[in-house]
């Protein structure tokens, strides 16, 4: 194992990270809010600390290995993490413990938007700022970990597309190296967020409010600058804006990629993942919609349809914006919502959940073993695209589908042994294991009543459900650390 080209990594990474803490800072001090103190001295801390890291071993350069690539990916997130907290814990408002600092950021880089803040519409510009930012970068973090770094250590959603799958990245590499696919990708990232900031403006958010919540948007995370979310604007055409870039946010990002470089919408209608996705929300949206006008929860039609497609794009894509208290919602509702964050978005995206590629080849597995019984002798093969896929693969969806359902169990019932009842424990496990934000029962609106150990807990589980269960998995079994 390089441990000093870890350092090395690690050292600029902090450094790299302290840079962050400025664009807050610069907010806090145009708008005067007294958090700038905060920012500013976790920058200095990351910057220094970062520095004595990476300074002994700068020189130190060898090839990473495998072993040494997990490390790194979980380093990053860990590390980030517990830097991110700082600024949260330094500020004198809002007044945060270390465990809380550390939720609400672990929170933010994970996208998965569960806070432990109230009152956000009275809290200091550059906390509400730096929030928003934190997912934006997490957001980034995650596509160019899935599409360009996971794929060479064997794991994450876009292995099914470039190691093992047909698909765009298979078919159609985006570069040929690491570095050239990372700035593709941040180009995309960054022109889908000045798009969806100045659609936000034009349809009636202030400046700050528009960039803040298009970081969010992007990033599939679900933080917003207010206690009542989307729904503080009441707004409809601030609501379709937002369903618009969510939707584009949950879908695989080379295939905009591909689409940008080529000119043509042709990969899009090709891509199996990418049709499942849209007739999934489809049809959550229409049954969401209808439930919500037959039972009177809403006596206008429009208001029945536009309320219920943004809770069910918002859910499903595991955003987590609201516009309403879902959880109030009659029926069924809740719990068809809250399920749906189990698919989540396309491999390749910000989205969070099991993505729909897992979750399609799942289904057609069984459907083949049903075909199987009728047809003992035949053979049938799985098709992604129109191309068969080898049997490794779907065992692997198998095998990450029985460790996703032991995770569950196992932080489910630890929440339970803490003193939450079931439907918090199941619901804050749910929201944080998927990246999805709001839950239900204690946990409907913020985490900031539960105990620390299940705070701490759902710290592992946004971790687990970012890195798709194997990259963290694999850096805890004891083989791992066998020569």
């Amino acid at each position: 194992m390089q441990i000093l080209t870890i350092q090395r990594i690690l050292g600029l990474l902090l450094s790299l990270f302290s840079i962050t803490m400025l664009p807050p800072l610069a907010v806090s001090l145009y708008y005067q809010d007294g958090a700038d103190q905060a920012f500013f001295t976790a920058f200095v801390l990351l910057l220094i600390i970062g520095t004595m890291l990476w300074l002994p071993v700068r020189k130190h350069r060898k090839e990473l290995k495998i072993r040494d690539g997990f490390i790194v990916v979980v380093m990053f997130w860990i590390a980030l993490g517990l830097s991110g907290a700082l600024p949260f814990f330094l500020t004198t408002y809002p007044v945060m413990s270390f465990t809380d600092a550390v939720f609400e950021s672990m929170s933010g880089l994970t996208t998965t938007g569960a806070t432990v803040l109230t009152d956000l519409d009275s809290l200091p510009k550059g906390v509400l700022f730096y929030r928003q930012f934190l997912q934006w970068l997490g957001g980034m973090g995650i596509v160019v970990l899935a599409v360009a770094i996971l794929p060479l250590l064997g794991v994450g959603g876009m292995q099914l597309y470039r190691a093992e799958t047909p698909g765009p990245m298979k078919d159609s590499k985006l570069t040929p190296r690491i570095t050239e696919t990372a700035k593709a990708l941040w180009v995309i990232y960054l022109s889908l967020t000045i798009a969806c900031a100045v659609a936000f403006y034009w349809a009636g958010m202030s400046w700050f409010d528009a960039v803040c919540h298009s970081f969010s948007t992007v990033a599939i995370g679900g933080f917003s600058t207010h206690d009542a979310s989307i729904g503080y604007f009441n707004s409809a055409t601030i609501e379709m804006v937002t369903v618009l870039f969510m939707l584009i946010a949950g879908m695989n990002f080379s295939l905009h990629f591909l689409a940008w470089r080529h000119r043509s919408v042709r990969h899009y209608l090709a891509d199996s993942e990418l049709r499942v996705y849209l007739a999934i929300l489809l049809l959550i949206s229409v049954v969401t919609s209808a439930y919500l006008y037959f039972t009177h929860t809403f006596d206008e039609p429009w208001t029945a349809v536009h309320q219920g497609v943004f809770q069910a794009v918002s859910i499903g894509t595991t955003t987590g914006f609201t516009t309403t208290d879902y959880s109030l919602w009659p029926g069924f509702l809740p719990i068809l919502l809250l399920m749906s964050s189990y698919i989540g978005g396309c491999a390749g995206s910000t989205g969070g959940g099991m993505k729909v590629i897992r979750v399609l080849l799942l289904f057609k597995q069984g459907y083949r073993e049903v075909l199987r019984l009728i047809h003992p002798n035949a053979i049938f093969a799985i098709k992604i695209n129109n191309k068969a896929l080898p049997d490794k693969v779907v065992g692997a969806v198998w095998g990450f589908f029985a460790l996703y359902v032991f995770c569950f169990s196992i932080m489910h019932l630890f929440l339970m042994a803490t003193g939450l009842d079931v439907v918090t424990s199941f619901s804050a496990v749910t929201a944080c294991l998927n990246n999805l934000g709001p839950g239900l029962g204690e946990v409907g609106v913020n985490f900031g009543d539960i105990n620390s150990p299940s705070k701490w807990m759902l710290c592992v589980a946004m971790l687990l459900g970012r890195l798709e269960i194997f990259t963290l998995l694999v850096v805890l079994t004891p083989a791992f650390w066998r020569r």
